[in-house]
């Protein structure tokens, strides 16, 4: 199996549907906004005239209720996996969501659910990560000393947790589910152009978002959704900011400048994921439609069976605590 991550924008999708096409494999899908079934525009996810170029897995499939969470997910992957395994066919896992991956590879501790609004309250907290860190200290000193002060996603994370189940995030990792195996072995890699390269081709994709009829789709779910903001669906980037100009409480260009900075915070921050938590995965600093004709071909050869690829736990990056 191939694991193809990397940053938003970076043409994952594009070197997926070459992959696949060009091999056979089934395209499943590990990205947690693409998940969703009704904003197709703003999630960015596959066409239909794309998916029809290979068989698809795991794209809009929830409803805008639905929490996305990386223990669901499994649940919803693992059949997929052992359903293709069976079949002898390969796969092409790809998505943003590095977590997802991670979870597929090191396994995942039972923890349960956060409530929405408990990770709303932590996600939207504006003080810097230092007093954040400290806060944890406070609620949760054994977490606190495994975390770098510096260290805002991983520290949120705790915060939601302690809050939410009164227990440290420490308590539930002797739990741990094991791990999918993969027999034949797998490949990682991850999509991580330039700063500068993202910068534009996120800019270009929310302009594009705008042509294709975005807002139009925002509109239809909030019409029978009128509590579309409190739902777990509110995350995607860019909703809030488009609706606050829907309903008039912002023109366009702020709506659009405010979605471009939080895909830019968004990338820079999955960015950092896949180098550390994967730094097993082979970086590429090229976009999906432009990587070197060699990656290309090895990457072929390995779907095709004609290349062995690696045992799963070299994917992995740097260790938990």
């Amino acid at each position: 199996m191939l694991l193809l991550g990397g940053a938003t924008a970076s043409g994952k999708t594009a070197l997926s549907l070459e992959l696949a096409a060009r091999s056979g494999a089934l395209v499943v899908g590990a990205d947690a906004q693409q998940l969703y079934r009704d904003l197709p525009v703003l999630t960015a996810r596959p066409t239909p005239a794309e998916m029809a170029r290979a068989p698809h897995r795991l794209f809009g499939i929830l409803g805008p209720e639905v929490a996305t969470t990386a223990g669901a997910w499994l649940e919803l992957v693992r059949p997929v996996l052992a359903e293709a395994v069976a079949a002898g066919r390969p796969v092409v896992l790809v998505g943003g969501t590095g977590l997802y991956m991670l979870a597929l590879l090191r396994g995942l501790a039972p923890v349960p659910p956060v409530p929405e609004a408990v990770r709303r309250r932590w996600r939207e907290d504006p003080r810097p990560t230092a007093a954040l860190h400290a806060e944890l200290a406070r609620r949760d000193p054994g977490m606190a000393a495994r975390l770098a002060p510096g260290d805002r996603q991983r520290i949120l994370r705790a915060l939601e947790v302690i809050t939410a189940t009164g227990r440290s995030l420490a308590d539930f990792w002797p739990a741990t589910a094991p791990p999918v195996t993969f027999a034949a072995g797998v490949e990682g890699v991850a999509l991580l152009p330039s700063r500068e390269v993202l910068a534009r081709r996120i800019a270009a994709r929310v302009e594009a978002m705008l042509t294709a009829g975005v807002l139009e789709e925002i509109r239809a779910l909030a019409a029978v959704r009128p509590d579309l903001r409190r739902l777990p669906i509110a995350r995607l980037h860019g909703l809030r900011a488009f609706l606050d100009h829907l309903e008039g409480r912002a023109n366009l260009a702020a709506a659009t400048a405010r979605t471009v900075l939080e895909t830019r915070r968004y990338a820079k921050r999955q960015r950092t994921f896949f180098r550390g938590r994967l730094g097993g995965f082979r970086p590429v600093e090229a976009c999906g439609p432009e990587v070197p004709a060699r990656l290309l071909a090895e990457l072929l050869a390995f779907l095709r069976g004609a290349r062995p690829g690696v045992p799963a736990r070299t994917l992995l990056g740097r260790p938990r605590d």
